[in-house]
């Protein structure tokens, strides 16, 4: 009962205050720009030669803006962009209508699901191990070599990282294809030479961020174990004549993992805003490509469905992480 009061409350309201001031935030943002998504969707159907009298602009800007979720007082709007949220509905695309802006995200969440789930649980175990052993055996040349060398990685953006592997892998060398999900012309039915050639084509996205991660975990265990190497039970372990083995995973590495499974929760935003940025590079069917389609062209319920999303995905995971915390911790489970 302590547990649930103490620990398990609190966090899932600040997990529902946390939904709610991200969503409102994501609906006043765009009703602050100065472009008003209608008109420019009217001007666009007559600079491509429809004559619109008066009359019939008027009753079309009308009808657009009950459709976008944009008629009626701010207080109204935002109450019924709440109605419609619960119900999953964010309304139809602007520049691709009359698509439902949940069709074109349900299209492409599976692509930046996979590429941001396994980008994050490698880049995680790889730079975790790495930067334990590198931490453990400080004085070895590896080690040194592996921490000189996430000091020069960890600075460069994704975009950067991305555009040198598409570079160098896509255009010099040829091994991966430049861009997309699958190969044109290929079929979509499931098929040991489709998920080839899907893996094929993400390789490269998924490399930018598993490098990019592994290189910031790397560094934080690191910096964690050559603190963790210097408490009393390491010392005493290595004076007893336990394996160096034992030691290292058993003892330091198990203990210095605490902190990181803390930053694995802080870490997923900027996680999934560097996968947004990778797809964007490689032209990946994502959430990424598709929200910067929907910057260019305006597209207001887009956008607001894409970053509503996130939100809530984001905040769950964070969640999620924050309750299984217990099981690696159990000091938690007795405060």
């Amino acid at each position: 009962m302590d547990f649930l009061k103490r620990y398990l409350l609190p966090r899932l309201i600040q997990y529902l205050v946390v939904i709610v001031v991200g969503i409102t935030l994501v609906f006043l943002i765009p009703r602050l720009s100065p472009v008003d998504p209608v008109q420019q969707l009217i001007n666009t159907i007559r600079m491509q030669g429809t004559y619109l009298d008066p009359q019939a602009a008027e009753k079309l800007t009308e009808t657009l803006k009950d459709l976008y979720g944009l008629k009626g007082s701010l207080l109204q709007q935002y109450l019924a962009f709440w109605k419609r949220l619960l119900r999953g509905d964010f309304g139809p695309s602007l520049f691709q209508f009359p698509v439902p802006v949940v069709s074109l995200i349900k299209a492409s969440l599976p692509w930046t699901a996979g590429l941001l789930t396994v980008s994050t649980i490698l880049s995680w175990i790889i730079g975790n191990i790495l930067g334990g052993l590198a931490g453990f055996f400080y004085q070895k040349r590896w080690a040194k070599f592996l921490e000189n060398f996430a000091m020069v990685i960890r600075p460069i953006p994704y975009y950067i990282f991305s555009l040198i592997l598409l570079v160098v892998f896509a255009y010099l060398l040829k091994l991966f294809p430049l861009g997309g999900g699958f190969s044109i012309g290929m079929r979509v039915p499931f098929s040991w030479s489709f998920v080839l050639d899907i893996l094929r084509h993400a390789f490269l996205p998924a490399l930018s961020m598993v490098v990019l991660g592994s290189a910031v975990w790397l560094q934080t265990m690191r910096l964690i174990v050559s603190n963790v190497i210097r408490e009393d039970f390491v010392v005493y372990a290595k004076n007893g004549g336990l394996k160096r083995g034992t030691i290292v995973f058993k003892y330091v590495m198990r203990n210095a993992m605490l902190p990181q499974v803390t930053g694995l929760a802080l870490s997923m935003g900027q996680i999934f805003s560097g996968a947004l940025i990778t797809e964007i590079v490689f032209s990946y069917p994502g959430l990424g490509t598709l929200l910067y389609n929907a910057i260019n062209t305006g597209d207001y319920n887009l956008i607001m469905g894409i970053t509503a999303l996130s939100i809530i995905g984001i905040s769950t995971l964070i969640l999620l992480i924050d309750l299984l915390y217990p099981i690696f911790d159990p000091r938690v489970r007795y405060k």
